[in-house]
């Protein structure tokens, strides 16, 4: 049982006073929702519409700012190990919430934090849930939940931003290892989601490669990974595992905050097309040279300033010829929106090796 439905627990008949009218709506929204397409690619595709937002607020506390939006209701896909579930629109479902997190220092998007919500309505708690990390092609990563509402007024949400656990370097060396809570009041009105665009892409492109622009963030940072050119380093080479694409760059020595000598190897994650990041992936890494192994071991999850999210390792040097291999161990543990639940692993499973030869 979901914790909202706990909540009303003692109060059913003021919950379904209360939720009557905009049950109704989303009722007639999900309805409205074309069927997830038929003969999807094993990869990034259009999906069969697409939904505008409508931004609610931003906060900031010690490391962390965030900024808090919503939509329609929204189905998604749940990823938990090698699980992949969908979550449909429940008939309580008012709004679709989304959240970003960032470093208002540099504006850095901050994957990894963990996130949950809390919404109240004159003091009293209204939903309360975890919020997915997710990943969609008009947002990228973000975190998101669909939750439900009392109608039209106005709510408190308190978003609470855990530790990072992923590892930090250069400037972001010890920064972000405290938790947080921003609180964003939230104006709500079934008129207002109403004007949400909601939009239905053309018959023969849904279910083709490809993705739908990313949407304009004006409040907000988006997750970006840095242009190859942009990435510090030596860019030895780049490939694709399920439309994951993964670019390998060589830094001579580490960035502040990894304690090791040596080389070292940082393979930056992003989607296609819209080059967003792609976190919370497992990597490992297999550095040959002449037959013989110099590295096997893991790929870091790390955040730095200039690489960006990123996965990395201390190598005892690069030379040309080399050949390294970067294995998936753990496809990306992020809920996804329609047009990416078939990549990076998800509904069709598995991500291949990427070889990368040392030019």
């Amino acid at each position: 049982m979901k914790r909202r439905e706990l909540l009303r627990t003692g109060a059913a008949l003021t919950g379904a006073l209360s939720l009557s009218g905009c049950s109704s709506l989303v009722e007639t929204r999900a309805v409205g929702v074309p069927p997830v397409p038929e003969g999807r690619p094993d990869g990034v595709y259009y999906p069969s519409h697409v939904e505008g937002m409508s931004m609610v607020g931003t906060a900031t506390s010690g490391d962390y700012a965030a900024g808090l939006m919503y939509s329609y209701p929204h189905r998604f896909w749940n990823v938990t190990g090698e699980d992949v579930s969908r979550t449909d629109i429940e008939s309580d479902d008012a709004v679709h919430l989304m959240a970003s997190v960032w470093d208002p220092e540099t504006e850095q998007v901050l994957p990894d934090t963990g996130l949950s919500a809390e919404i109240y309505r004159d003091g009293s708690l209204v939903s309360q849930e975890a919020i997915y990390p997710m990943l969609s092609q008009p947002m990228g990563f973000h975190y998101g939940a669909n939750f439900g509402l009392e109608g039209d007024g106005t709510y408190e949400v308190r978003l609470s931003v855990g530790a990072m656990a992923t590892r930090r370097t250069g400037a972001f060396a010890g920064r972000f290892a405290e938790p947080a809570t921003l609180s964003i009041p939230f104006e709500y009105s079934q008129s207002a989601k109403e004007e949400i665009s909601f939009r239905t892409l053309d018959e023969e492109r849904v279910a083709t490669s490809g993705a739908v622009d990313p949407m304009p963030m004006e409040m907000l940072p988006s997750s970006f990974a840095p242009l190859e050119s942009n990435l510090p380093g030596r860019v030895l080479g780049s490939g694709t595992s399920n439309d994951a694409r993964l670019v390998v760059t060589a830094l001579e020595s580490p960035p502040a905050g990894v304690d090791a000598e040596g080389t070292y190897l940082a393979v930056s994650a992003r989607t296609p097309y819209n080059r967003m990041v792609i976190p919370a992936m497992g990597l490992s890494g297999r550095l040959e040279r002449d037959g013989e192994t110099v590295y096997a071991g893991p790929l870091d999850r790390t955040l730095d300033p200039d690489l960006g999210y990123h996965y990395g390792a201390v190598v005892d040097g690069v030379q040309s010829g080399d050949t390294l291999t970067v294995s998936v161990t753990v496809q990306p543990q992020t809920a996804r929106h329609e047009g990416y639940e078939t990549a990076f692993g998800g509904l069709m499973g598995g991500m291949p090796d990427v070889t990368v030869r040392v030019p």
